[in-house]
């Protein structure tokens, strides 16, 4: 299953910039900020990871739901997409 280039291009930022904060909490770190700080720029990280996997689960059940009717083939199905949600939480 090919997923919408547009929605992966959102995802694809978020996850960059997600990638930016935990470069940052490992800066924090090696500073040896205060915890607390570092516990909440940790916390951004894992919300941001987890809101580009819930985009990438979205457009795959987007996609799934849009199928042709008639075409009862479908490589993602609703079991697999509920696994991957239910993974995330």
């Amino acid at each position: 299953m090919e997923l919408d280039p547009d929605e992966m291009t959102k995802v694809t930022n978020r996850l960059r910039r997600a990638q930016g904060q935990l470069a940052g909490v490992l800066r924090m770190l090696e500073e040896g900020r205060d915890c607390e700080d570092v516990v909440t720029q940790l916390a951004a990280v894992s919300r941001a990871l987890d809101r580009a996997g819930f985009a990438i689960i979205a457009s795959g059940m987007k996609q799934c739901l849009t199928q042709d009717a008639d075409t009862q083939e479908s490589t993602l199905d609703v079991a697999k997409l509920e696994k991957l949600f239910l993974s995330l939480a």
